[in-house]
């Protein structure tokens, strides 16, 4: 590599690491696996990409580990990149098309396995999730390669699944992603492995999967909530209150542990602090430290700006509540699903069956999807945190959001513990309080 093009690369450095550290973070990378590919211009004016180099560690990428690869032509700068560089050059060849990544999303991986005689067509996956069936257009391609890593063949049929489908899945192996941004990319991987995880949860929890995803495909709009954003790719710097150095200290220890601890995917879910007259609002909660989204400071009241800064609003023009938070907790997205065995109707609340979840809340109510706006607030005044079957974790807290942010951690952790029981073939109404029973 020439020294102008190793300036370029350093360029990019800095996006690379922390993505590549954030893959880590949150597992759906081992140490050296995936790669991660943007257009980009060389100081020579080439229309190029940068990608990562065959074997790099990715939680650790140093300047030397981003090579400079030409798009059309694989005799420049392909010695020491990925193997898998081709099909990245294709996908980045894709109209509209400025980032490609590969990750081996693990909960998606092991959700879409079979046991089927090879070569063979696997199913699509479909998510169960709202997330999943937004973002992913209701479904994910499975593709069986018998060479599933870097060959012509990928090369060939995966950028060409692309054309229609922001993600293309290979079994046994992982996903590759297009974007307009790498964060993009890295977003839909999340949301990917996320609906995978969803449902390799309620399997465990026995739920009729299959049943499931057809009542979804016949009619999505009843089993989920209101659609989560559209996903901006540009705007993460903006922050509308920057002599607020506390509060934005604040909003960022959150969102860094909502994304660490897996209480929602990359840039989802919400929060928020009540001002005077205005909502300071973090739309892309979950965030790492380095991949931080915008923090805006919008009206208490006005024009409508969305579904989701809707619910925020509704909430503190009806209460006295002072933060507010979204998650989608893939834990309670599955369990929302639950049905007593002997039972043919989904739980309507979730009891905690361990020691601390009993301490903090003697139930957890569980609404349907379309619920109004007014059971809603009702729950939250009553409860302090809501599942919605469909439509993630509500939670709300009077003084910061650290207090707020208690919440969908501790449903995470609640709801898993009934799942785990459960599958140990465990009695989970005999487990539950008594006090509970009168709720």
């Amino acid at each position: 590599m020439t020294k102008k093009e190793w300036k370029a690369a350093e360029a990019v450095v800095p996006l690379f690491q922390a993505l590549g550290r954030a893959c880590l973070a949150i597992d759906i990378q081992d140490s050296h696996s995936g790669n991660l590919a943007m257009r980009m211009k060389d100081e020579q004016g080439r229309d190029c990409m940068a990608i990562t180099s065959s074997g790099s560690q990715k939680g650790d990428l140093e300047p030397e580990n981003i090579c400079i690869a030409s798009i059309a032509n694989s005799d420049y700068g392909y010695y020491k990149a990925s193997s898998e560089t081709d099909i990245h050059a294709a996908i980045l060849s894709l109209p509209g098309v400025s980032a490609s990544m590969h990750a081996h999303t693990k909960e998606l991986t092991i959700a879409t396995m079979d046991d089927a005689d090879k070569p063979n067509q696997p199913p699509d996956f479909i998510p169960i999730d709202t997330l999943g069936h937004h973002h992913l257009k209701g479904k994910i391609a499975v593709d069986w390669y018998a060479v599933p890593s870097g060959s012509p063949e990928m090369a060939k049929l995966v950028p060409a699944r692309l054309a229609d489908s922001p993600l293309a899945f290979i079994q046994g192996h992982g996903a590759f992603a297009k974007a307009r941004s790498l964060k993009e990319a890295f977003f839909l991987l999340n949301v990917a492995n996320n609906s995978g995880y969803v449902v390799n949860l309620a399997r465990r929890a026995e739920v009729d999967v299959e049943a499931l995803r057809k009542q979804i495909q016949a009619d999505a709009d009843s089993f989920f909530s209101c659609p989560p954003p559209e996903y901006e790719f540009e705007g993460d710097e903006r922050c509308d209150f920057p002599d607020e150095d506390e509060l934005i200290k604040e909003f960022k220890k959150a969102g860094n542990r909502i994304f660490e601890s897996r209480l929602s995917p990359f840039h989802t879910g919400s929060m928020s602090v009540r001002g005077v007259k205005t909502i300071l609002y973090a739309p892309k909660a979950s965030a790492p430290k380095d991949l931080t989204g915008p923090l805006l400071e919008v009206p208490l009241s006005g024009a409508a700006d969305g579904a989701e800064l809707e619910v925020h609003r509704y909430i503190y023009t009806h209460s006295d509540f002072q933060t507010a938070m979204h998650c989608y907790v893939p834990e309670a997205e599955a369990l929302a699903y639950f049905k007593y065995p002997g039972e043919s109707d989904y739980l309507d609340r979730v009891v905690p069956v361990d020691a601390e979840g009993s301490f903090l809340y003697l139930v957890i109510p569980v609404l349907a999807a379309k619920a109004a706006p007014e059971k809603l607030m009702k729950a939250l005044h009553d409860y302090k945190v809501v599942i919605v079957r469909g439509g993630g974790v509500w939670a709300v807290g009077s003084q910061s959001l650290s207090e707020v942010l208690h919440h969908p951690s501790s449903i995470r952790d609640i709801c898993g513990y009934r799942i785990g029981a459960f599958e140990r073939g465990l009695n989970l109404r005999k487990m539950e309080p008594e006090k509970a029973k009168k709720w």
